[in-house]
């Protein structure tokens, strides 16, 4: 009769680690997708591919933080040590470690708003780098007649500044690029319109504008990428942003900062009448002085007398041309004598040179002088082989014979006061002084 087995145990599933870890971040992901945490950023790090990696922590607890690169860029502001955040994430798990930790989506800071500490954030480093440095700022061109413009083509901003500059100094070249000043995209419009400006050349000197607004709307101008093409810019750059209350950070870094788009447009060029009044008032400076000096030059010359001027003057480029023919005259005959002279003598030498010939005189000296010197030399390497020899024979003598090879393997010497060797106790009473010398180096001693 057949057995039948019974178990009353449950069955048992096996996992691999990897499934383990991917039914744990599916469970996590499910009761965890949307989470705010709230605690203080720790060991921040930024690795190369642009994603921060951080932890946020409180009294006894931790939680292991990554916002990648993508979320990042959109960032008010980034994390830093210290700070305490509000974060806002799923909970996922890094299977490679078995480690949970919160993908951050956004971030911002507990108990002040996250636009204004971005804003003080990117000033203090800007700050630090030296791009609000006073030394760095150009001077803004006088009168410059090419004027570029990075504004949107949209509102009265850019109506306004064309009105001003058509009225102050009709004729000016402008040139604008239509860049939207504010939401998604902006910023890369706005530095866009920088760039091209800057890599054309052409503008004696750029623009930035756009209209009053709150701190949102103005947030363009607050970022980083802004900043580094403003100040990265060939051209001088004017800061127009918001109402004369309204500071941004592109204000910073500017080479002038205008109240408004309007006051930028009366700062960038003074009125043609007023150009054309200064103009009026040299010229009729420079008239008067004129008549002035052509009276007091006509003045002068009615005193001394035209034709005794003229005389005197022929007189002395008469004289000063027949002393240049005298000295020419002087001069190509010593340089003749000179290289006759010259000539002679080289052709005296190169005789001479030729009946002597050392040429075989000087071979046949070379080469005795060469077997003299390799004589020597043979001569003295073997002496000095000699030599050698006794000298390493006498200095191994001289090592065994040597008191110090006795003290090397633990010996010393003993002397008295009088630098005499003690041999035996006797010899030194008690409360004497000695020395006592060994491999390396001396001590003092008394004997008891």
């Amino acid at each position: 009769m057949e057995q039948i087995a019974f178990s009353f145990e449950p069955a048992r599933k096996t996992y691999s680690v990897s499934e383990l870890n991917a039914a744990i971040s599916s469970l996590l992901g499910r009761e965890f997708g949307d989470v705010w945490v709230t605690g203080e950023i720790s060991g921040t790090r930024l690795a190369a591919s642009g994603h921060y990696y951080f932890t946020l922590k409180e009294q006894d607890a931790q939680l292991r933080c990554v916002c990648f690169r993508s979320t990042a860029r959109y960032l008010k502001f980034k994390p830093q040590d210290g700070v305490a955040v509000i974060a806002r994430g799923r909970i996922d798990v890094y299977e490679v470690r078995g480690e949970y930790q919160l993908l951050v989506e956004h971030l911002e800071p507990q108990g002040r708003g996250a636009l204004q500490f971005a804003f003080e954030q990117l000033k203090a480093k800007l700050a630090a780098e030296g791009l609000f440095e006073a030394a760095r700022k150009r001077p803004i061109p006088k009168f410059p007649s090419r004027i570029g413009i990075v504004t949107s083509l949209a509102g009265a901003v850019i109506q306004d500044m064309l009105n001003i500059l058509s009225r102050r100094f009709p004729g000016l070249h402008i040139r604008i690029y239509p860049a939207q000043v504010q939401g998604e995209g902006s910023v890369e419009e706005v530095c866009r319109g920088i760039e091209y400006f800057s890599n054309s050349g052409w503008p004696d000197v750029l623009i930035v504008a756009r209209g009053g607004g709150s701190l949102e709307d103005l947030w363009t101008f607050n970022e980083e990428a802004v900043a580094r093409a403003i100040a990265a810019c060939s051209v001088p750059v004017i800061s127009a942003i918001g109402h004369e209350t309204d500071v941004t950070i592109a204000d910073f870094v500017a080479d002038l900062r205008a109240p408004t788009p309007s006051a930028a447009a009366e700062l960038v060029v003074v009125q043609r009448e007023h150009v054309f009044e200064r103009i009026d008032g040299c010229v009729s400076k420079l008239r008067q002085a004129l008549r002035y000096r052509l009276a007091e030059a006509a003045r002068q010359l009615h005193l001394r007398g035209i034709e005794r001027a003229s005389s005197l003057l022929h007189r002395r480029i008469g004289r000063a041309l027949q002393r240049i023919d005298e000295l020419d005259y002087i001069l190509r005959n010593t340089v003749r004598a000179v290289i006759d002279a010259r000539r002679a003598r080289l052709r005296d030498l190169d005789a001479r040179l030729t009946a002597l010939d050392l040429r075989l005189r000087f071979a046949r000296t070379r080469r005795r002088l060469e077997i003299a010197e390799s004589a020597a030399a043979q001569a003295i390497r073997s002496r000095l082989d000699a030599g050698r020899g006794r000298l390493e024979g006498l200095t191994a003598q001289l090592n065994q014979l040597s008191p110090l090879r006795v003290l090397e393997r633990g010996y010393a010497i003993v002397q008295d006061e009088s630098k005499r060797i003690v041999k035996d106790p006797a010899e030194v009473p008690p409360g004497s002084a000695l020395e006592i010398r060994l491999a390396r180096g001396r001590l003092r001693a008394r004997s008891e």
